[in-house]
């Protein structure tokens, strides 16, 4: 085979995957969360590709503006931040939306920031939100009975 024909390959697999992500982006459903008198608008990642795509590549995130994960169990879930841009906290919630713990993530690193326990959603925002707005483990996230089921 070719440079040439290798070349055109590699281009056209990088095309058809930045493609990919950007068809399973844009069809992620929007809802809206609350924490008290704290509006929180999100993207829903209910999928497989959805969350493992999840904030990856970002460049910004709006302030006010975050993603939630929805699992398809409760269950001790990890995130990382590799390819993710953005500096972000997750809130590890359970099934009712009570926060179970609230951990800071760096960007681009592979650590494991886990829920403390059996969660099925994970809120990412912007690094500080939670912080700045005084929410911690046991406060609740309302508005997680109209998200979507994962699966």
């Amino acid at each position: 085979m070719s440079v040439r024909a290798v070349l055109l390959r590699a281009v056209f697999a990088l095309a058809l995957g930045a493609a990919s992500a950007a068809h399973a982006r844009a069809e992620m459903p929007l809802a809206e969360l609350s924490a008290g008198m704290y509006r929180i608008p999100v993207e829903v990642a209910a999928t497989p590709q959805s969350r493992q795509l999840g904030l990856m590549n970002r460049k910004e995130m709006p302030q006010q503006q975050g993603m939630v994960f929805v699992f398809t169990e409760d269950a001790r879930h990890c995130m990382w931040m590799k390819n993710t841009l953005l500096p972000l906290s997750v809130a590890f919630l359970d099934g009712q939306g009570r926060i179970l713990n609230i951990e800071d993530m760096q960007p681009q690193t592979e650590d494991s920031h886990c829920a403390r326990g059996p969660a099925r959603f994970a809120l990412e925002m912007n690094q500080g939100w939670f912080r700045e707005r005084g929410l911690r483990a046991g406060d609740q996230i309302r508005g997680v009975e109209r998200l979507p089921a994962g699966y």
